[in-house]
């Protein structure tokens, strides 16, 4: 009787459970079956492992061949075992040393010729084998990605025989080792200093980066919503190591292309208006993160927000307030990471031109308060920052632009003062404002007596729920912390409070 024992990783959201493959040769008629609810891609692992193994001049056992995917009730999918099952066949037939097979993961999909194909999820498995103690081997492919992690023991290979020479010798394999990264106070260059005009809309933007807010951009038609929003992309400070590492397992699982110069950028998703609730959810019969993980650590803009279904719209209540997304199914229940910042945009109207005085605008008021009423006020009273975007005159539109590209340029000044602008914030609370709980509300955003009178009084008018109140308090202490100022005074806090008042006459129901 001969029995192999090798370890490899599964694939369950951004987690990466401990599969062993276990594999038996025994006498009778040659066959070759695998169990352990393997889907479609697992099983047909064994006509690439017989042709991989036959190609690379090693010898297949004629024998009864019997393969265990441990645990049996873990749904096993795509061919990242392949390479796997191949190491533990050989080593059930004497080919290579068992010994060698304790210490080690493997991964990879194998091409009939025996050369290593990339899969899918080597962030997620890469840092629960470092947590076992154990080295990954992984394709070629995947190197990169693996040189993510610091401290962690990975080697890359092109080939099954470098696989099991490794394993012989020591030697067949590339060490993965960790590249050094930006420093995560670097700024980057976008077009934020190319927008003209619409300096409340920069101001709430710098808000909203500072503290990572919710922000939603209403005004007409080509009045710069969008460009805008996109700019909040480079406004925003690199990722630390710890998050940066949390958003490449997401894109890693997702099959979504890392560079390894800026893995250490906020994620910036932009998802189209016909998305399904799926596509911004997550989910789907191999359960794939949505929009809302995609975006985790970063911004996930929504344009042109009353396009989306209202349904699609209503899905995003639960991961702002929680920052996790909980996905049921018939056959699975997921829970994935989805902290983001929502940045939106949309028209006043069906027409946009609602409120604009230069605009011809043709719609009646319950037309308006219709398209207005496409996005729930449960959902609006999330966003901490609402902004009109007016339409620019001719005559500054036209302005030259200048000194755009020096150090002294506004979008470089701004980008200096977001970044000391969350180091005071780490530094006093260890998290942005944005997650400050209730019990942190009342530590860090006191109010003085002329303070307290003010959001009393925003509260009656506007009729702001308590979300509503404390998410003013965040924003105030966030205004407060951009110009250095120890407490909120009462200009940071009618300032925050000035963000909402657009909103109660566009959409007096919210």
């Amino acid at each position: 009787m001969s029995l192999a024992i090798v370890y490899s990783r599964a694939n369950v959201g951004v987690d990466a459970p401990l599969v062993t493959v276990e594999t038996h040769l025994s006498n009778g008629l040659p066959s070759f079956t695998i169990v352990g609810l393997p889907e479609t891609a697992v099983r047909e692992s064994r006509e690439r492992v017989r042709c991989a193994i036959i190609n690379a001049q090693l010898e297949f056992p004629t024998r009864r061949i019997t393969i265990n995917l441990a645990p049996a009730d873990l749904p096993k999918s795509g061919g990242r075992f392949d390479l796997a099952i191949a190491i533990s066949i050989l080593a059930a037939s004497g080919q290579i040393p068992v010994q060698a097979l304790a210490s080690v993961e493997l991964l990879g999909e194998l091409a009939l010729t025996g050369e290593l194909r990339s899969v899918c999820g080597v962030l997620p498995a890469l840092i629960n084998a470092h947590g076992a103690g154990r080295t990954l081997l992984i394709p070629l492919s995947n190197s990169a990605e693996a040189q993510l992690l610091p401290n962690a023991n990975a080697y890359a290979g092109w080939h099954l025989l470098d696989v099991c020479k490794q394993l012989q010798s020591g030697s067949g394999m590339i060490l993965c080792e960790a590249e050094v990264t930006q420093s995560s106070d670097t700024v980057r260059k976008g077009e934020f200093d190319l927008i003209r005009g619409q300096s409340a809309a920069k101001r709430a933007l710098t808000v909203a980066a500072a503290g990572s807010h919710n922000i939603l951009l209403i005004g007409p038609p080509g009045t710069g919503k969008t460009m805008l929003a996109r700019s909040l992309e480079y406004l925003l400070p690199q990722l630390n190591e710890t998050a940066a590492l949390e958003a490449a397992a997401i894109r890693s699982i997702s099959k979504q292309p890392l560079d390894p110069e800026n893995w250490r950028q906020a994620p910036f998703r932009m998802p189209h208006h016909t998305a399904t609730n799926v596509a911004l959810v997550g989910g789907g019969a191999h359960a794939f993160p949505g929009e809302v993980s995609l975006a985790h650590q970063g911004v996930l803009f929504l344009d042109e927000l009353t396009e989306f279904k209202r349904s699609v719209l209503e899905s995003l209540r639960e991961p702002l307030e929680s920052g996790v997304i909980t996905i049921s199914r018939a056959n699975y229940r997921l829970e994935l990471p989805a902290k983001f910042q929502l940045i939106a945009a949309m028209n006043p109207c069906p027409c946009g031109f609602y409120g604009d005085p230069q605009g011809a605008c043709t719609c009646t008021p319950e037309r308006v308060q219709r398209y207005l009423d496409k996005v729930s006020g449960p959902l609006l009273d999330r966003i901490d920052l609402i902004i009109e975007v007016p339409r620019i005159p001719f005559e500054e539109l036209r302005t030259p632009i200048k000194g755009v590209e020096d150090a002294s340029s506004e979008e470089w000044r701004l980008q200096r003062k977001i970044i000391d602008c969350r180091a005071v914030q780490l530094e006093r609370a260890g998290m942005l404002n944005k997650e400050l709980n209730n019990k942190a509300l009342q530590i860090y955003c006191e109010l003085d007596a002329g303070g307290e009178d003010l959001l009393k009084e925003a509260v009656k008018k506007l009729s702001l729920s308590a979300r509503a109140s404390h998410r003013i308090l965040k924003l105030a202490r966030t205004i407060a912390d951009l110009e250095l100022r120890p407490q909120i005074e009462v200009a940071d806090l009618a300032e925050a409070i000035s963000y909402r008042r657009y909103l109660q006459t566009l959409h007096p129901h919210a």
